[in-house]
């Protein structure tokens, strides 16, 4: 099973970007969907995660401008950023549990600048 990211880039202060988590390989039933975020010097962070019930949690520095969704047809799972500043900044991955293990997938670089 492999988890790819993509949809990182650059971007303006105030803009949006989307980025995408899907998984690939016979994953089975996925109950977590999450992103999480590392900065260069700086402790990871999950902004958001999402349960298969729906239940959604985010990160205080992101509320109201992150939004998390999934897909459970195509295992993927999205993660709408809006109105960037540019201490969000930062390689962003995403992780997703099943019932049996957890599995990691290598990170999209987000870059916040002017």
């Amino acid at each position: 099973v492999q988890l790819q990211a993509s949809g990182g880039g650059l971007v303006q202060p105030g803009g949006s970007l989307r980025l995408s988590c899907a998984a690939s390989g016979r994953v089975g039933s996925i109950n977590y969907m999450g992103w999480s975020r590392q900065a260069p010097g700086n402790r990871s962070e999950t902004v958001a995660s999402i349960l298969k019930n729906g239940y959604i949690n985010y990160a205080d520095s992101v509320k109201g401008r992150f939004s998390i969704s999934r897909d459970n047809r195509k295992n993927t799972a999205y993660l709408q950023m809006n109105s960037l500043k540019p201490e969000d900044t930062s390689v962003y991955s995403c992780t997703m549990h099943t019932p049996y293990r957890a599995y990691w997938g290598q990170g999209t670089l987000v870059t916040v600048s002017s």
